[in-house]
């Protein structure tokens, strides 16, 4: 009863914060060096950050209200998904906290990601000290089932592992990725050396059969490069849910 009472409660907060990303994903989503946008594509002034991407009536300078940027009843649905899942496979421990409570935060990045090629610092650095901060406070609380040392070491190896990647071909790992790298590799760190190789090998492996892909199909993308932030959250999703399945 309390593990399908914790879903419903971690699908409910997935949904309600996923209908807050779309107008977050459309500021964001700018090529780097442009400031964030501060009006919809009717010019309409943007107030606040977190919200649906629709002017309402009202809106300076007047005008009829219409929607814009990407749709928030699917992302309401995948975040919603997303945070039932890591519920399901964690439980009622204390580090669903982190895990539930930051993934919008990463469905965030994989939009602005999959828009515009980028991983904005404003995102990828705060994210990486509030992965290690809550998995920090969930380390003191009775029953969780890591290590807040092992989350720690596994941000830095995930984090400099991308970082030779990013070296050795700059063209084909940005350096976004290797900041986003810092908190994926301490989600998966905190439940073993096993289940971060796992995370961090699916992340590569994800994203190398969707370059496949769009090779074989004869897709222009396939040979300009795409956004790889999308793969590396779905390896780490993936491997703490096997995590939380094995703890």
């Amino acid at each position: 009863m309390m593990g399908a009472l914790v879903i419903v409660l971690a699908a409910g907060y997935g949904a309600a914060a996923g209908l807050l990303l779309p107008r977050p994903a459309y500021r964001l989503s700018v090529p780097p060096g442009d400031p964030w946008r501060g009006s919809c594509p009717q010019g309409h002034r943007l107030a606040g950050w977190p919200g649906p991407a629709r002017c309402l009536p009202g809106a300076e300078p007047p005008g009829p209200p219409h929607g814009y940027g990407r749709p928030a009843v699917p992302l309401a649905v995948l975040t919603a998904g997303v945070c039932a899942l890591l519920a399901a496979t964690v439980g009622a421990r204390p580090e669903l906290v982190a895990y539930a409570g930051l993934a919008p935060l990463f469905v965030l990045l994989a939009l602005v990601d999959r828009a515009v090629h980028r991983l904005p610092d404003v995102l990828t650095l705060p994210l990486a000290a509030a992965v290690a901060a809550l998995l920090g406070a969930a380390a003191l609380a009775p029953g969780s089932a890591g290590s807040w040392r092992l989350a720690l070491l596994g941000g830095g190896a995930l984090g400099a592992a991308y970082l030779l990647l990013h070296l050795i071909n700059p063209a084909g790992m940005g350096f976004g990725d290797v900041k986003l790298a810092l908190s994926l590799g301490v989600a998966l760190g905190w439940y073993g050396w096993g289940v971060w190789a796992a995370g961090a090998f699916l992340g590569l492996l994800y994203g190398a059969l969707h370059g496949l892909f769009l090779v074989l199909r004869g897709s222009e993308r396939g040979r300009q490069g795409y956004a790889f932030g999308p793969f590396m959250a779905a390896g780490a999703l993936t491997g703490v849910l096997l995590g939380g399945f094995g703890a």
